[in-house]
């Protein structure tokens, strides 16, 4: 039998608390194992090695009484280094997304996005991808400043690769990149792999950040 991803919530909000509670009990693939209102009270859990349930995935968000989200990432990291981040906040602020990113958050998804899309997030997430909101991923792509000149770059991505990336900043999963692509699941893969060793990232949304970064996405439209 399959075992359930076990998730772990913290916010601080009662009923957004119990809306994702009665949705993660209607997914048979998903298990809510804990929900807390504060990054202390979640980090504590992990304390007791008695009594500790180490989830799959944690849900986490920023506006929290106390430590805040941004400012727990790092001890989510240090004591549960296997259980990777989404973080689910109704902030879309620019300085918010590039923190939780480089804090080393897996996932980025709004309030606003549907339990669906959540349960996709996380699945993704499982599946060893990233998940960032539409929203967000376009945020990225739209926003971030070249902070290199062309003619200092050293890495190179192939025409193929770009168009990988720039579909993973637009939250398509590897199957989907294929269908667009009309290319194989696998060779999907072999060109992700491909851009986070060109890049020296581990996941979608530090790539897309580094692409910019590095001035990888021309302005002309071209690639």
């Amino acid at each position: 039998m399959k075992q359930k991803i076990k998730i772990m919530l913290v916010e601080d909000n009662p009923e957004y608390r119990r809306v994702i509670e009665i949705a993660m009990k209607r997914e048979p693939d998903m298990e809510l194992v804990s929900r807390v209102g504060t990054a202390e009270r979640a980090l504590r859990s992990f304390q007791d090695m008695s009594t500790r349930i180490v989830p799959d995935i944690i849900l986490l968000d920023l506006n929290l009484p106390g430590m805040s989200g941004l400012e727990a990432l790092p001890h989510f990291s240090q004591a549960v280094p296997d259980s990777p981040v989404i973080v689910l906040s109704q902030s879309d602020r620019e300085k918010d997304v590039l923190r939780a990113i480089s804090q080393g958050a897996k996932g980025y998804l709004l309030k606003s996005a549907t339990i669906q899309q959540i349960k996709d997030g996380i699945q993704t997430v499982m599946d060893g991808g990233s998940s960032l909101d539409p929203s967000v991923a376009r945020f990225i792509l739209n926003t971030l400043q070249t902070k290199l000149p062309k003619e200092e770059l050293e890495v190179r991505l192939s025409d193929r690769e770009l168009e990988t990336l720039m579909l993973l900043g637009e939250g398509l999963v590897k199957k989907e990149i294929a269908t667009e692509l009309n290319i194989s699941v696998f060779t999907v893969a072999t060109h992700i792999r491909h851009i986070y060793e060109k890049l020296e990232v581990q996941n979608a949304p530090a790539a897309i950040h580094q692409a910019h970064r590095l001035g990888l996405f021309r302005t002309d439209n071209s690639i």
